[in-house]
């Protein structure tokens, strides 16, 4: 059943990190490289600090200047590097654990209007993301329970 199935059967055990000192150009290449919304930031133990999301990353952008004039591109590099991914991070955030269930994390996404949840071990360290995607796609790619004709 859905509802029972465990986080860690389902969720992103491969996921790219950022670490509160990057500079947020770093996340600028992660984001434009890669098919993802969601980078944990974490320390050097592995431990979970914050999160960026492509959402926060987007509103950074639109403070800077609309027009594509290559000077105006210099400004916005320049931006980038001078700003740290601690500045932009969003720091309270909630956990679950790989052996937590599915309906629990659906609980999580809907109360909180989460897109993404770390999954965290007994250690406290990363060892996963769950995203609604992770959700969509293991909902709509589980065979249907369709009782055999008799």
């Amino acid at each position: 059943m859905l509802h029972d199935t465990l986080i860690h059967e389902i969720m992103t055990k491969d996921v790219i990190c950022v670490h509160p000192s990057d500079q947020m150009i770093e996340v600028k290449k992660i984001f434009e490289n890669n098919k993802i919304h969601h980078i944990p930031v974490i320390d050097e133990d592995n431990h979970v600090l914050g999160i960026i999301s492509s959402e926060d990353y987007n509103k950074l952008l639109n403070t800077f200047t609309f027009f594509k004039t290559s000077r105006s591109q210099e400004y916005n590099e320049a931006i980038m590097k001078s700003m740290l991914v601690e500045e932009v991070m969003t720091r309270q955030l909630a956990t679950l654990h790989p052996n937590d269930n599915l309906k629990k994390a659906s609980f999580y996404f809907k109360e909180n209007r989460f897109h993404a949840i770390p999954i965290i071990g007994g250690d406290k360290t990363l060892v996963g993301i769950l995203t609604t995607f992770d959700l969509l796609n293991f909902a709509f790619n589980e065979p249907a329970d369709i009782p055999e004709a008799s």
